[in-house]
């Protein structure tokens, strides 16, 4: 008999043996993660040959209100064909009624631990790859509500991607197409808070990560929820890939994406990105009034070249007046 409790049981076995797919195409091997509302595994595309990712519903919770969220996320992300957003190669439902999808397997590290080793310029060119994918959802009429480092993955190959759109609110369209599940359970590092497996969310429902999410998120007030409060969480995901350390116009831009009025902040994450490549190119950004120490500091990183070979020339000018008058 094991002295280990049940819960540990089931994830013990979750782990050691993956779902049974109906048809064979699938066959999921090792359990890469787990959250409040599905499993994801590695899994082998036998018709294709490659390696996917395969996303199930976790069985303690597969009620009928669930899995049409599941089945929501997988059409979400259907309609996000970008390069910077995981595709969806297939979807339906397990032998026991559990509904899953299956996507392109990411491989690559986390945005956070990718920044720790990385210039500043390096990590500022993903981020605006980020913003890219996140103002294309935006323009689709689709908010994710879950930005924060560890959902965003950065590819052995330089591939930019961001995850998890399973809290993404849809904005235009039918009434069934802006129903956005509330969570189901919550995840140790989230504030995904809820009573029942409802598939609309109601005023009042908190979903997100602290420290991430917009004050209209952290308050439940659903309706208040746009563009703007991705915004707030693409801010927040600056302020921490560019560390302590962060250049004061940086931190200026960060101060408006993240103000806690959503008035006061960048209209969408185009705007956002603007900023932080104007930072980029040497040039001033909106959200910063420099000092005059500031701007011959930026004006000199932008001409250095040019401004060395100017001075050089002319310390060799002088040198050989020097040397003439002697």
């Amino acid at each position: 008999m094991s002295d280990l409790p049940d819960a540990a049981l089931r994830q013990l076995q979750r782990a050691l043996v993956g779902p049974e797919i109906p048809g064979g195409r699938y066959q999921a091997g090792e359990l890469l993660g787990e959250g409040g509302m599905g499993m994801v595994y590695r899994a082998r595309d036998y018709v294709l040959g490659r390696d996917v990712a395969l996303k199930v519903l976790r069985p303690e919770i597969a009620l009928p209100g669930v899995a049409e969220r599941l089945a929501r996320e997988a059409g979400i992300l259907a309609r996000l064909e970008h390069p910077g957003i995981v595709p969806v190669h297939d979807a339906g439902e397990l032998a026991d009624g559990r509904v899953f999808y299956v996507m392109k397997l990411v491989r690559g590290e986390r945005l956070d631990r990718f920044a720790a080793a990385r210039p500043l310029g390096e990590v500022l060119r993903v981020f605006l790859r980020v913003c890219e994918a996140v103002g294309f959802a935006h323009a689709q009429g689709i908010i994710h509500r879950d930005l924060k480092p560890a959902n965003i993955m950065v590819g052995d190959f330089g591939e930019v991607l961001v995850l998890d759109w399973g809290i993404a609110k849809v904005t235009g369209g039918s009434a069934a197409e802006r129903e956005t599940a509330g969570p189901v359970s919550a995840e140790p590092d989230s504030a995904r808070q809820g009573a029942s497996p409802e598939v609309s969310t109601a005023a009042g429902t908190v979903l997100g990560t602290p420290g991430f999410m917009a004050p209209e998120q952290a308050h439940g007030a659903v309706d208040q929820v746009d563009a703007r409060s991705d915004v707030f969480s693409l801010g927040a995901v600056l302020r921490t890939v560019c560390g302590p350390a962060i250049p004061r116009p940086l931190a200026s831009v960060v101060a408006r994406a993240t103000a806690p009025d959503p008035g006061r902040r960048y209209a969408g994450a185009a705007d956002l990105a603007a900023e932080v490549a104007r930072f980029l190119d040497g040039v001033p950004v909106l959200a910063h009034r420099e000092t005059v120490a500031e701007r011959l500091g930026r004006l000199y990183l932008r001409y250095q070249t040019p401004i060395i070979l100017v001075l050089s020339y002319l310390a060799m000018r002088l040198f050989f007046l020097a040397w003439r008058g002697r």
